[in-house]
């Protein structure tokens, strides 16, 4: 199968990229265009290295408060449309007779999950995705605790579940909490809810307006030893620049979340190409005129930006 939705499949792609020093890409969407460029990305990186089945996280976050990804999917705007929408799409370009990227293993993941707004999307739409974030990240820690081991023991034999102790830094002007006994919160917690990943706070920044950001490969290395095996997952690497993303896998590091510098730059490019046919559109030219240019564009862009992004992450390895 392509498109994944069994939690025991997920988690061995996983395991198996990370024995191999290969950090899995988690990337989102929130658009179909850029649901394609993901599956773009890792085909085109499948076929530079010579891998069979090349495996990469499809996203979408839904009630999230900083950024709800559902309502981007479709003009109407609905959360329940948007997910199920971008879910069917990305498993119709993967699997079936006229499948293009039938050897990417897209692994179905909603991120942020709010443990009240996404019910729905953690519940009933279970059975879509492998894996799921549960984010109690703004309760109190023992509700935080208590909320998130009950998922587990409620979904976690149908999907593998990411939990977070606390806040992380936003591009909003949110702020990460500041605490000294950060890595004991963090084993405390991995014992007491039982989730497979932990989605660590590692200095980055979610959404970011710019790069600069300081990973802390000390704390990941440190978290990973407590914890006795790999398991975390990076958030805000649209904050890193591109020389610092790198090696996370040697540090504990398994999946690594990105989307926002993404957007922006595909965008940017797909706008100066737009400029481009400004004498064209003036005349009227169906061609540049279309939408499907613009698109185009922008899919391609972001296409070659995950691709490169991919390569840092050591993917060359899974050959």
């Amino acid at each position: 199968m392509s498109y994944i939705t069994d939690r025991d499949e997920a988690g061995k792609l996983i395991a198996d990229a990370a024995a191999k020093g290969v950090s899995v890409a988690l990337f989102c969407t929130g658009s179909f265009w850029n649901t394609e460029a993901i599956l773009r990305a890792a085909d085109a990186v499948a076929k530079e290295y010579g891998v069979g089945r090349i495996p990469v996280v499809v996203a979408m976050t839904s009630h999230y408060s900083h950024m709800q990804q559902t309502t981007r999917m479709t003009r109407s705007g609905g959360h329940r449309i948007g997910f199920r929408s971008m879910l069917e799409y990305c498993r119709a370009l993967t699997e079936g007779a006229y499948a293009p990227y039938p050897n990417v293993a897209a692994m179905a993941h909603l991120d942020h999950g709010d443990p009240k707004a996404d019910v729905w999307e953690m519940t009933e739409c279970a059975d879509l995705l492998s894996s799921v974030m549960f984010d109690a990240q703004t309760y109190p820690y023992e509700e935080n605790v208590e909320m998130t081991g009950k998922y587990v023991k409620a979904y976690g034999d149908r999907v593998l579940v990411e939990g977070i102790v606390e806040g992380l830094a936003v591009g909003d002007g949110t702020k990460a909490a500041q605490r000294d006994d950060y890595v004991e919160k963090a084993v405390d917690f991995i014992e007491r809810t039982g989730v497979d990943f932990l989605v660590a706070d590692l200095g980055t920044e979610q959404q970011s307006v710019g790069t600069g950001a300081k990973y802390l490969k000390e704390r990941a290395q440190t978290l990973t030893a407590k914890l006795g095996r790999p398991m975390l997952v990076l958030h805000g690497v649209s904050s890193l620049r591109d020389e610092d993303i790198m090696g996370f896998s040697e540090d504990g590091v398994i999946r690594v979340n990105m989307w926002t510098r993404i957007v922006r730059e595909s965008g940017r490019y797909a706008a100066a190409r737009l400029e481009q046919r400004s004498s064209l559109i003036a005349e009227g030219d169906f061609e540049a005129t279309e939408a499907t240019a613009y698109i185009n564009d922008n899919i391609d862009e972001a296409a070659r930006i995950m691709k490169n992004i991919m390569g840092q992450l050591g993917y060359a390895n899974l050959a």
